[in-house]
């Protein structure tokens, strides 16, 4: 946003300490419970259809039997039930996340251990795509909430993580992703949203990944009414202006469609992966350019500017 109150110039000039990072402990309890919700989630058509093939794949891996040895999996390989399926992630190093990103992959996992997943559509968005609402736009304009990039990391993804109103507590981030993605920021590759509102509060944001010209982003949150929204349409507005080309939203959800992402066939996706994340991109931590008038932003007239 370009515009800021003489209140919000003070509170970015003096940013606050990040969180406090708390030790990634989890109790038995909330382990089982994990567990549970997990299966059910797991167990639920037509999920259920892939169990076999993902029980076969997590007993080869840790019997050794048919397993590969070393590297990533490749994408193509990727199973047809469970869709995208395509092997276990035995670690989540910056170097190995960065790779498997630019190769197609991803980490995710409700129950069991974490597996690598690349399903056969992609859920992405071209940035000269991005649709903004009028709503979203007065919203932007109105400058209900400040926007920062990278100022908290952990308060973001531990926030992501958090129960949401009306939903049961299923969530794939648990201390593992949140240590593999924390250590990830501090390499520059992950990067935070926050979303501030007029008394400071965090009530909004979203984390991900950069790599090349490609952002990937993994998961959102809000607290306060299109709070993550104006956050979302800022990082994007910013992307194109940084030269980026895509935002991959991975699943398919009504509230990514509404806003321009679109269903890639994984080929596809890939080809663009193999070119944009060779190429250079925003490197070290993020600002917001207060120069930038989001509420203004046109993508595609931007696009034909550049």
């Amino acid at each position: 946003m370009s515009l800021l109150s003489h209140q919000s110039r003070k509170a970015l000039a003096f940013p606050r300490a990040p969180s406090r990072e708390e030790p990634l402990r989890t109790s038995p309890w909330r382990s089982l419970q994990r567990f549970a919700l997990g299966a059910m989630w797991s167990l639920k058509p037509p999920r259920l259809y892939g169990a076999p093939a993902t029980l076969a794949l997590v007993a080869k891996h840790y019997t050794g039997f048919g397993r590969k040895r070393g590297g990533l999996p490749d994408a193509h390989e990727a199973f047809r039930w469970p869709d995208g399926l395509v092997g276990i992630a035995d670690e989540l190093s910056v170097a190995t996340l960065k790779t498997a990103y630019a190769k197609g992959l991803y980490p995710f996992a409700h129950i069991g251990p974490i597996k690598w997943w690349a399903p056969k559509e992609r859920m992405a968005l071209f940035i000269e795509d991005f649709h903004m609402e009028k709503n979203l736009r007065r919203r932007v304009k109105h400058q209900d909430f400040t926007v920062t990039f990278d100022q908290d990391f952990d308060a973001v993804i531990r926030a992501c993580a958090e129960p949401r109103p009306g939903r049961l507590h299923l969530t794939w981030i648990g201390p593992k992703i949140i240590e593999a993605y924390s250590c990830a920021f501090h390499a520059g590759l992950a990067h935070s949203v926050e979303v501030w509102d007029r008394s400071g509060q965090l009530v909004g944001g979203a984390y991900g990944l950069s790599v090349g010209r490609v952002f990937f982003t993994e998961s959102q949150f809000t607290r306060e009414r299109d709070a993550s929204k104006v956050g979302f349409a800022t990082l994007n507005c910013h992307l194109q202006r940084w030269g980026y080309v895509l935002n991959d939203g991975k699943q398919l959800t009504g509230h990514l469609s509404q806003m321009g992402f679109t269903l890639i066939p994984r080929p596809a996706f890939n080809a663009l992966l193999a070119k944009a994340c060779k190429e250079r991109g925003r490197e070290g931590r993020w600002a917001v350019d207060h120069r930038i008038d989001v509420a203004r932003w046109n993508p595609r007239a931007a696009m034909l500017a550049a």
